[in-house]
């Protein structure tokens, strides 16, 4: 059955086209994943079929009403005066009212004098009307979806404006899961989600009798939970069966048929064209050998009318050519790093910290960042990743113990809510305020991270998620610190932006310290795992993601006591000495070559 069909639809912003020719279907019981470039509006499509924005132009048919449909959208309304556990309730429109007459009767019936026989009825009445159109088995789902997503019962009281970023997301998820809509639409659902809530909404998903189409960049979750990828362009929007990989080979298959035909289109034209210049040349040739016989001279017009079909058919095959599509621009990013000399850039020692009231995140906990570390830290939400990248950053001050920085130590912080953005700046005066930049340099650079043109004028509050994790990056590019802290770089990014933000941290010279939830960019990214149980315990595993996953049980982890981190930090400082030994150039005297040898020796039984 047909849910949804548009044809044709055109979008524009502030004058300048978003996308057009947009036409897809959406059939009962699909599972619709939409991908696209940053930018080129995939919110702004959901937020169309939803009727919640007009189009330029084009049609929509909707078969369900918009009642039986539900939505994610990226960012919670957080000034809904509501609390957690109440926000998630509302979104069941006549149960939440119900609830509340409900409450507002048991009040009355608390008070002295009013408890009345009528009240008493009225009561009565209502609460048979709730029962019976389940609305206790509703707050239990309510409960159990808020547990399943990592929101503990102390959250739920607390007003959803206190919450963080990734909470809120989980609230709305939860909300919309709880209102059982036939047909959800889902924006950036994996955004925040750690493992264990990514697993469960796994399962819900493939368990949900409704329709789902959503927006996300998580390759993996995509490969899992998708039966077709519907890619956004400027252009259009095309469908392909399957999950991401599949989606990937269907594109690399498209690109290959285009190019055989484009290079098959090429060598006919090149017939053609030869062809037309052999015809013009034995034309000439019998004209002058005609003469003024009039015979001759119409026979060898002959060739002039063999050369007007090459020409039509040159015509014909030009208007039809195919074209290779224009690859966009890919994000230019080179993070760069101030040199120092120092093997340890940042040391915690003995490190404690709770929020007030709250059970310690940590404690004693001892940890070194070295120059070449890549360390992802990984843990359920909740256990503290946000809050020890805080504390490396110096954002918070532990309660007990110490974070040392180097001196020569140059921090760059990417925090995930983006608060350190002037949202009132645009971005073009952001790079103009700093010393001797040019606004022709400024515009290059912008070009560099994907704003060209007017978008160079847009607030920083305009942006979207991803273009404000975008420039965001700038911050980091003009740092030039030697260790970057960066909590979910990946949110709101693209696919391909991803994997650029990815390969400028392979190649970037300093020590990065990562907190994501995107496995495929732990994989690639990191060379070190910090691993926080959620209840003050901290191991370290010294190797890639892959590597400690097919280890197994086997898997070697080194708590982070004191004294198994200055071993730690022993041993490395010997290796470095050891390398240093190994690759200096060959003394020229006896007497300095003996010496080196006998160091050398000395460094390998102190590693043994």
């Amino acid at each position: 059955m047909m849910l949804v069909k548009a044809v044709d639809l055109y979008m524009e912003r502030n004058g300048v086209t978003l996308f057009e020719k947009v036409s897809l279907e959406i059939r009962e019981g699909e599972r619709l994943a939409l991908i696209g470039r940053n930018g080129v509006g995939k919110t702004t499509l959901l937020q169309v079929l939803l009727g919640k924005a007009e189009p330029g132009g084009g049609q929509i048919n909707r078969i369900m009403a918009l009642e039986e449909w539900g939505s994610l959208a990226q960012q919670a309304d957080a000034d809904c005066g509501l609390t957690v556990l109440e926000y998630v309730l509302s979104s069941r429109v006549e149960l939440y009212s119900l609830r509340e007459r409900l409450r507002a009767l048991e009040e009355q019936l608390g008070q002295e004098g009013t408890s009345s026989e009528s009240v008493l009825d009225a009561y009565s009445e209502l609460l048979d009307k709730y029962s019976a159109q389940g609305g206790y088995d509703w707050e239990l789902q309510a409960e159990r979806s808020l547990k399943q997503l990592g929101l503990d019962r102390p959250l739920w009281e607390l007003p959803l404006s206190a919450l963080s970023g990734g909470q809120k997301t989980r609230a709305q998820l939860a909300a919309a899961i709880v209102r059982e809509p036939r047909f959800m639409m889902l924006d950036e659902p994996t955004n925040h989600l750690d493992e264990a809530a990514l697993h469960w909404l796994e399962q819900w998903m493939a368990a949900y009798r409704g329709t789902i189409l959503y927006v996300s960049h998580d390759r993996a979750f995509i490969d899992r939970t998708a039966t077709a990828v519907l890619e956004l362009s400027p252009t259009g929007c095309r469908r392909y069966p399957g999950g991401y990989s599949d989606f990937i080979a269907q594109k690399e298959l498209e690109r290959r048929t285009l190019e055989q035909q484009v290079k098959k289109q090429e060598q006919e034209r090149e017939k053609l064209l030869a062809s037309i210049r052999r015809y013009a040349e034995w034309f000439q040739q019998a004209h002058r050998a005609a003469g003024q016989n009039d015979f001759l001279r119409s026979k060898s017009k002959k060739n002039v009318s063999r050369m007007h079909a090459k020409e039509a058919a040159l015509e014909q095959l030009d208007r039809s050519k195919a074209q290779l599509p224009k690859e966009p621009a890919p994000l230019k990013l080179k993070l760069e790093a101030e040199g120092s000399l120092a093997s340890t850039l940042l040391r915690m020692e003995e490190v404690s910290f709770a929020y007030d009231g709250g059970s310690p995140l940590f404690q004693g906990l001892s940890l070194s960042i070295n120059r070449g570390d890549r360390l992802a830290v990984i843990a359920p939400n909740g256990s503290g990743k946000t809050t020890l990248l805080k504390l490396a950053a110096s954002a918070l001050s532990p309660l007990s113990g110490s974070v040392t920085v180097n001196p020569q130590t140059r921090i760059g912080y990417f925090e995930q809510e983006l608060r350190l953005l002037k949202s009132g700046e645009t971005l073009l005066d952001s790079l103009l305020a700093l010393p001797n930049m040019t606004q022709s340099e400024a515009r290059t650079i912008l070009g560099c991270f994907l704003f060209r043109k007017d978008d160079v004028y847009k607030r920083i509050s305009e942006l979207s998620m991803g273009e404000k994790c975008r420039a965001a990056f700038l911050r980091l590019y003009f740092g030039k610190a030697n260790l970057l802290i960066i909590d979910e770089p990946t949110n709101y990014l693209d696919v391909e932006t991803r994997e650029q933000i990815e390969e400028s941290l392979l190649h970037y010279p300093g020590a990065v310290m990562l907190v994501t939830h995107d496995q495929y960019f732990v994989r690639r990214a990191a060379n070190r795992l910090l691993l926080l149980d959620g209840s003050g315990g901290c191991t370290l595993y010294d190797g890639g993601y892959d590597e400690y996953v097919s280890a197994g049980p086997e898997r070697v982890l080194k708590p982070l006591s004191a004294e198994a981190q200055a071993l730690h930090n022993d041993r490395e400082a010997v290796r470095l000495r050891l390398t240093q030994l190994m690759c200096s150039p060959e003394p020229m005297g006896e007497q300095e070559r003996e010496e080196i040898l006998n160091e050398i020796r000395h460094l390998r039984s102190q590693l043994e």
